[in-house]
């Protein structure tokens, strides 16, 4: 047993979990109002939610590098691709909420009583749905991947 496969795995799969969390933190953060309270907090789960996206990235490359499987497993198996494809797609999805929370910070901070314009909370809402949804597409990939399908 490879001790290195072994943490990197633990690692890895303790990140995604994280990241399921801070989707679904935002996913409940954005059903009410948003206070300007609100939105500092949200500022900082987002940031987060980018910091933890990036530490999957690394940890995912030193799988494939470091892996007991090899890089040829990861390589030319199509689930994984299509692993990949999802969580590329949630992260593009993160992208308007992202920079919709650190607009409405600002302005909550210029303007005390700054209200969120209800279309572009609805659009918000919309896209963290949309990510949690596709989200939920990674694991079941891993759990096929685990199991050898695509290769």
């Amino acid at each position: 047993m490879d001790t290195t496969d072994l943490l990197l795995a633990i690692f890895h799969h303790l990140l995604v979990f994280s990241l399921a969390g801070i989707i679904g933190a935002e996913f409940v953060l954005i059903r009410g109002d948003l206070p300007a309270a609100t939105l500092r907090r949200l500022v900082g789960i987002d940031r987060h939610y980018g910091i933890i996206a990036m530490l999957i990235i690394v940890v995912g490359i030193g799988r494939v590098i470091f892996g007991l499987k090899g890089w040829e497993f990861y390589v030319y198996n199509w689930v994984f691709w299509a692993k990949m494809a999802a969580f590329v797609t949630v992260g593009l999805l993160s992208i308007i909420p992202t920079v919709r929370f650190v607009s409405w910070n600002r302005q909550a901070s210029a303007s005390p009583g700054f209200q969120v314009p209800a279309a572009q909370l609805a659009s918000v809402r919309t896209y963290v749905r949309a990510e949690a949804f596709i989200f939920l597409l990674i694991p079941v990939f891993a759990a096929a991947m685990a199991r050898g399908y695509g290769y």
